[in-house]
C-alpha cells in the first residue's frame, strides 16, 4: 500500500495510528468490543453506530432492526457493514437485517450547485451487481434503482425499526430524496435513529458547506419537521479514545413524538449522588 506524504506525517506525528493500523490487521472478529473503541477495525463509524443502535433497541425490548447503506458502489462499505452486523448481532442479541440501496449505473449528470458538480461527476461509482452479489450475504438484500422510486416503495415494507443509515450519495438532490425514509411511520424507526453521511468532511478540494451537498439536506429536513430532526451527537469528538475525523460525521434522527422516545433506558435504575 502506498502513503501519501501527508499521511506519512500523521503517522510520524501519531504514532497511535501505527497501532490503529496494526490493530485492523488482526482477524475481524478478534476482541471485537475492545477494538471498536479504539478504532481498531475498518470502518470504526459503521460499527460505533450499528452498536448503539442495537444497544438502544435492546433496552427498548425491541428484538430485531434494520441497517442500510445508501451509495454501495463496489461494495466494500456494505460487507464491512455485514461483518459488524454479524458481531454486533452476537454481542448482543439483537437481530440485524441488512440493506443497500444503488443506482447501480454511478451517479447521474447534474448540473445543480447544490450536488457539487466540481466533485461529482457522472458515471462515478458504477456497480458490478453480479459480482457483489456473489460477495455478500445471501441475507442482504440488494435494492437497486434510482431512489426517488426504490425509496417510496421500500417506505411500504414490513420491516424491522430501523437503528442505523450509512449515508454516501455524494448529491444533495439524491440525498434529500432518500430522506423519505426518515419520515417513516414511527414504527419503522427506533425513537433515535444512528446516521452517518460520508460526504460531509471530505480532502481540501471538497470545501463543504451548509449551503450545498448533504449538509443542506439536513438542514432542510430540520426545517420541515416539529417533531423530527436530525442533530449532532454533542461533544463525541471528545468522549471517544481516538480522536477521529468521523465524529463529526455522525448524527443522530431524533424522533421526539415516538412513543418510546421517552422510556427510560441509562443503566443504572437509581441515580443518586450521596451526601
Amino acid at each position: 500500500m502506498a502513503f501519501t506524504s501527508r499521511e506519512i506525517l500523521i503517522g510520524i506525528t501519531n504514532p497511535i495510528l501505527l497501532i490503529i493500523y496494526l490493530l485492523r490487521k488482526l482477524p475481524f472478529s478478534f476482541l471485537y468490543l475492545l477494538r471498536l473503541h479504539v478504532d481498531g477495525l475498518e470502518r470504526p463509524y459503521y460499527g460505533y453506530c450499528l452498536y448503539q443502535a442495537a444497544t438502544e433497541a435492546k433496552k427498548l425490548g425491541i428484538k430485531r432492526i434494520s441497517t442500510m447503506e445508501f451509495g454501495v458502489a463496489g461494495g466494500h462499505g456494505l460487507i464491512n457493514l455485514e461483518r459488524h452486523a454479524e458481531q454486533i448481532s452476537r454481542i448482543t442479541g439483537i437481530g440485524i437485517d441488512v440493506y443497500g440501496f444503488d443506482i447501480e449505473t454511478g451517479l447521474p449528470a447534474s448540473s445543480d450547485y447544490r450536488d457539487l458538480p466540481y466533485i461529482w461527476q457522472k458515471g462515478f461509482y458504477k456497480m458490478d451487481v453480479p459480482v457483489l452479489k456473489r460477495r455478500i450475504k445471501t441475507s442482504t438484500q440488494l435494492v437497486i434503482g434510482d431512489v426517488t422510486k426504490t425509496v417510496p416503495k421500500f417506505i411500504k415494507r414490513k420491516i424491522e425499526p430501523i437503528g442505523f443509515i450509512a449515508f454516501d450519495l455524494d448529491f444533495y438532490s439524491s440525498t434529500k430524496e432518500a430522506f423519505l425514509l426518515l419520515k417513516a411511520n414511527q414504527t419503522k424507526l427506533l425513537p433515535r435513529v444512528f446516521l452517518y453521511f460520508d460526504d460531509i468532511v471530505g480532502n481540501d478540494e471538497e470545501i463543504h458547506s451548509e449551503y450545498a451537498g448533504e449538509l443542506l439536506a439536513i438542514s432542510e429536513f430540520n426545517k420541515g419537521f416539529r417533531n423530527r430532526k436530525i442533530a449532532k451527537i454533542n461533544s463525541l469528538f471528545h468522549k471517544r479514545v481516538i480522536k477521529s475525523t468521523w465524529s463529526d460525521m455522525i448524527f443522530v434522527l431524533h424522533t421526539f413524538d415516538h412513543p418510546l422516545y421517552n422510556k427510560y433506558i441509562f443503566s443504572s435504575k437509581d441515580r443518586q449522588n450521596a451526601l
